[in-house]
């Protein structure tokens, strides 16, 4: 996995992600705590599937070897 999620897309999905795992646990709602999970996630690890799919990167800087 390289990565291919830039710094603004990571902090956009964190914010997303702890928005909607705060408003799934206090309504109930467990699609929301999953969608928020999963931004979370990718924003951490830094690597999103269908991205990757799609051949999209968002600025995120090869490593050079």
């Amino acid at each position: 996995m390289t990565c291919n999620i830039g710094k603004v897309d990571r902090i956009i999905r964190i914010v997303l992600g702890v928005a909607l795992l705060g408003w799934g646990i206090m309504n109930s709602n467990i699609i929301a705590d999953v969608v928020g999970g999963v931004l979370l996630f990718t924003a951490i690890i830094g690597w999103c599937p269908p991205y990757a799919l799609f051949g999209i990167n968002t600025g995120c800087k090869p490593k050079k070897d």
